[in-house]
């Protein structure tokens, strides 16, 4: 167990133990150090999801990503490099930008057209600012700030609404009383899943970080065992392991919270 540091510490001194990493090979000795080196630097992984908490993510699905970036940090750290935190804060704060780059678009468009909406979207923002500027600049204006043809500007404002979706509350012109949610058909299947998400949670709290960050690669970045190996440095057998093992704990346990609502609301 590491002596030097506390969960509450910020910065903990854990020079001694990435000196014991690297010297460790692949086994079961190494993934319960990094597990151990990985907890006392997770408040300071915490304190920069934190940053990103007001662009629209929950704060505990923030936690994990750089929980997950953590983990990343960890394994692929050099004490040789220097110190381990000016390592680590980029690597989790890129973790969390592809979070938020991957995931929380309402609809998907391609990583260029992402980074065209980025630059559009500056560029509008700064000749909005500009003194005795109008409500709206023109799509030539925007070009030229943006250094992008007219198409480009284009398709960089129609990924802007692509951001966010509109709600299904809004009005459709010109009749005042329809909505766009009069437009939809029947009851979509998929919202079970929303209930089955819920359920999850319950089971993904008893999971350790390394176990919860496994799951996302797999699951949600649909990375293959093998990859995951590489980067956690242990085998596939092993990753293979952590999955089924992990994936039964939290089926156990959303079953555990179905009977409780299942009673609660009886």
């Amino acid at each position: 167990m590491l002596s030097d540091c506390t969960a509450a510490d910020d910065s903990p001194d854990t020079s001694a133990a990435f000196a014991r990493l690297a010297g460790l090979g692949k086994g079961p000795e190494r993934d319960l150090l990094c597990e151990e080196v990985v907890k006392a630097w997770l408040p300071m992984a915490h304190r920069i999801a934190g940053r990103f908490r007001d662009k629209g993510e929950s704060l505990e699905d923030l936690k994990q990503v750089a929980a997950m970036g953590l983990v990343k940090a960890v394994n692929n750290y050099d004490p040789q490099r220097g110190p381990f935190e000016p390592y680590a804060v980029p690597t989790i704060r890129g973790e969390l930008r592809r979070h938020f780059r991957d995931h929380t678009w309402d609809v998907h468009v391609p990583r260029r057209v992402q980074a065209l909406r980025n630059r559009v979207r500056l560029a509008r923002r700064d000749l909005t600012q500009q003194p005795g500027a109008g409500p709206e600049p023109s799509i030539g204006g925007i070009a030229e700030r943006a250094g992008l043809s007219e198409d480009e500007v284009r398709e960089g404002l129609q990924a802007i609404d692509g951001y966010h979706a509109l709600s299904l509350d809004a009005g459709l012109l010109p009749c005042e009383d329809a909505f766009l949610i009069d437009g939809l058909g029947a009851t979509e299947g998929a919202y079970d899943v929303v209930t089955d998400r819920e359920a999850a949670k319950a089971g993904l709290g008893h999971l350790s970080d390394r176990e919860r960050a496994i799951l996302y690669m797999r699951f949600f970045e649909d990375m293959t065992q093998s990859r995951i190996a590489e980067k956690f440095g242990i085998s596939q057998v092993h990753v293979s392991r952590i999955i089924r093992e992990s994936c039964r704990r939290v089926r156990d346990a959303t079953c555990d919270w179905g009977r409780f609502e299942k009673t609660r609301a009886a």
